[in-house]
């Protein structure tokens, strides 16, 4: 297959999947820090299985990792994706969602520990 090709057909991938607002906002917060699931949950102000199939599409396109830590999951840009600079100079041009992350530690309560 035709590289240039490939790498259309993978960039209309990644676009659709960030075309949604949540996960845009999602990749985003994750630029700034990873994040475990209840903070996503606290921020997005939604069900923990509405933010997880929205991470879970996000994994499987390689464009998030996550890691276990007991029994919680965190989730964190995957930088060593291929995808990664075009993911990233994407998020370049949006603005700052980290004041979000400071408000929900701000307001405490969370079970994780970030």
């Amino acid at each position: 297959m035709d590289k240039s090709i490939w790498d259309l057909e993978r960039a209309t991938v990644v676009f659709k999947l960030l075309a949604d607002r949540t996960r845009l906002t999602i990749m985003k917060i994750l630029e700034y820090r990873e994040c475990c699931v209840c903070e996503l949950v606290e921020i997005f102000q939604v069900s923990q299985p509405s933010i997880s199939q929205h991470l879970r599409k996000l994994r499987d396109a390689g464009l998030v990792q996550e890691e276990k830590r007991g029994q919680w999951t965190y989730y964190a840009l995957n930088e060593e994706s291929n995808d990664f600079p075009m993911v990233q100079t994407i998020l370049q041009q949006l603005p700052d969602q980290g004041t979000k992350l400071k408000a929900v530690q701000q307001k405490g309560g969370l079970h994780c520990s970030s």
